[in-house]
Parts: structure tokens; sequence; C-alpha cells
């Protein structure tokens, strides 16, 4: 698996969350994850599930990168990251080489590793999020890399991380039949808590949860919900904040002492085991994220969600379905800035129904139809290599 990481930690999550759940069902099989992430190393891997670390990448907030190291041009970070991941494919020899959302990966640099695995017949996979953007900004982006035609001439096939009834990633996208002839949507991916180790920092009693995931642009959120206890003396459900381990180091200092005024409110910086936290929650406040959006569904929690909205709109497309849904509660980012409005949003929070009451409809078989395909693509490698074994 192939997951870039250059802001936040969704797609790590999201490529953890399916190798763990592979190699729970398949007792054969081992999973390599080729990460950016710098703190990869901060969460458990299950056996046979092991990572290998490229040179970490950020993007800045104007949508460019640059080197985690800032004395290393990020072109020589690039062609670095190349050659581990060419030699990683080389040293692995996959069956499967899954890649997460960036289909020719970050600036290319999986694209020689693509070529070199379709030259031996591996089954190439691309892995995309139920949401990807508006589609008016995906298609310039995609028309801009030229990615359609490479997705054509490499991938085998497209795997929706979502429900065709809640979204479909390439609508209104000018896209060839015998693309979306590869096109797979598996449903969302359900996340566990695995209460025999669990978070170091789990509460007692009932709580709403704060999270922003990463946290590098979550400051908004966390200042609006700070904004929001100051100002309400009425507002006083215990509340447990995550800033993540992305939040700016001045912001984060601001909130923590903002916050050690507040009695029924504690701050954390990061726990990497977000799905204790999640499921034993009484509601959860969060931005669009995918990967906690899918845990607010996996644990059945009321949630309020304040979208991010720029540079992209995925955040927003899919809180607005949700809500549309009536799945969750939403708050644009300019609502959630009046304290007044927030605080009767995070009063009303505990007592809402939750996700599978409001909408019984949406499925979360992401994982298990993984599986199913992944089984099928083993059995007719083992069928081929017995044909040839008699043949021979």
């Amino acid at each position: 698996m192939y997951s870039h990481d250059t802001f936040g930690l969704g797609h790590l999550r999201r490529c953890r969350t399916i190798a763990h759940s592979l190699v729970e069902n398949f007792s054969g099989l081992s999973v390599l994850i080729i990460s950016g992430s710098a703190i990869a190393g901060a969460f458990d891997f299950r056996a046979r599930v092991d990572f290998v670390k490229i040179p970490s990448v950020i993007k800045l907030r104007n949508g460019e990168y640059t080197s985690m190291d800032q004395h290393i041009d990020l072109s020589e970070t690039i062609r670095m990251r190349e050659s581990i991941i060419r030699n990683a494919a080389e040293t692995f020899q996959p069956d499967i080489f899954l890649v997460d959302k960036e289909p020719m990966g970050l600036q290319g640099e999986v694209s020689e590793t693509l070529a070199y695995l379709k030259s031996r017949n591996t089954e190439l996979i691309l892995g995309m999020r139920d949401v990807m953007d508006a589609p008016h900004l995906l298609a310039a982006e995609w028309e801009r890399k030229g990615l359609i035609s490479k997705i054509e001439a490499f991938y085998d096939q497209i795997w929706v991380y979502g429900p065709k009834n809640f979204y479909d990633p390439m609508i209104g996208m000018d896209i060839p039949q015998a693309v979306r002839d590869r096109m797979r949507f598996v449903g969302f991916l359900k996340r566990q808590a695995l209460h025999a180790d669990l978070s170091t920092n789990k509460q007692e009693g009932d709580y709403i949860l704060v999270t922003t995931g990463g946290g590098g642009d979550g400051v908004a959120l966390i200042r609006d919900v700070l904004a929001a206890y100051e100002q309400d003396a009425t507002l006083t459900y215990k509340t447990l904040v995550v800033l993540g381990p992305y939040m700016p180091g001045k912001e984060r200092d601001e909130f923590v002492e903002r916050g050690s005024k507040l009695v029924n409110l504690e701050i954390i910086n990061f726990d990497s085991r977000m799905e204790e936290l999640i499921s034993s929650a009484k509601a959860v406040v969060s931005m669009g994220g995918y990967n906690t959006f899918c845990e607010i569904l996996s644990f059945d929690k009321p949630a309020l969600i304040v979208p991010r909205t720029v540079p992209r709109e995925e955040q927003l497309i899919r809180t607005q379905r949700a809500a549309e849904l009536g799945m969750v509660d939403m708050l644009l980012p300019e609502e959630a800035g009046d304290p007044a409005r927030m605080a009767t949003a995070l009063k009303a929070l505990p007592g809402r129904l939750p996700p599978s009451e409001r909408n019984p409809d949406i499925k979360m078989d992401g994982l298990g139809t993984i599986s199913e395909i992944v089984g099928e693509h083993l059995q007719a490698r083992d069928a081929n290599k017995i044909s040839v074994i008699s043949k021979a």
C-alpha cells in the first residue's frame, strides 16, 4: 500500500485500517505500507503489517509542498522517495499494489513503480475517498496532471470507500466508460475499538469528544469551541478536546492555557487510539474528514461537524450530504464562529439520535467487501499457478 501522507493522518489511518482487516481475514497474507507520515511510528501495527517510512514532505496552506528537512531540496526528497518506493516493490514483490488517493503519487513518484509492477502482472488498485473534491476542482486538477488517461492505462480496479447511495467522487466529470467500469463502491470502512488495549486518556462517565484529526487545519474549530464554553456558563457538559499532533505550537499553547481555566473541559495533545475515545464518548464534535466521519458512523455517535471549506471542498460536500440524509448536525465555519450558536449546538448534541436511527440505509461494509475482492484475486492467482504447473 502507498500512502503519500503530506498533511494530516487520514491516508495512513485508512491504509492501516484496511491492512489490519486483511491480515485478520487471510492467515498467509502480509501487508507493507509505504508512508510519508512523520509520526507513522506512533501507531500500533498488527502482526504481518509493517511500514516503510519515506522522507516526509509538508503540504503548505497555499497548496505547495516542501521537504520536512528544509536543508534538502524538494526535488531531491522526491527522488529519494521514488527510489525507496521502487526498491520496496522490487523486494516485496506484491500480488496487489493499492495506491491511496493520488493516482501517480506525490508529484508522480509512483509512476515508475506502477510501470514495473504492471509489467509483472501485479493487480494495481486505486483507492478513493467517498468524496475527493468539488467536481470542477477535481476535473481541473486531473486535467492539469493528465490523470484520467494514466488511470486508464495503469489501474485494474478503482475502489471507492463509500456506498453508491451516499456520493460518487467522479460525479460531473467526463470519465471514459472503461474507467467507470473499473469502479467498485465498496462502502464505508468500519472501525473497531480494541477495548483490551485502552487509551491512557480514557474518561469516566459521559463526555463530548472534540477532535480535529491531525490538527494542522483545526485551529478555528478549537477556538470556536473554547469561545462557546467561555461565554456560556450553562455549558457544563464534560468535554475532552484532542488537539492533534500537527496543531501549530503557538495555538496549542494558547488553547492549553485557556482550557485550564474551564472546569468541565480537558485538553490533550494526541492519542493514537482515537477509536477508543470516540467509542466511549457520548457525542463527537469534529471537522468533516473521512476517517473521523467513518468512526462517528462505526460507533454510532451523535455528531456536530464543522467542515473545512478551503482549499478543498471535500469536507463541505461530505458533511452537507450527511446532514441532508439526517445523519449529523452541521455548522458552517462562519456559523460556528458565533459563540452563542456554537453553545446551543453543543448543548443539544448529547440528546440527538445516533446516525443509525436517523438514517439506517447507510451501510458500513467496506472492509468485508475489500476482503471478498482480495480473496477472489488470490484464488484466481492460485488457480493460474496450478494451471501453469500442470501445463509444464
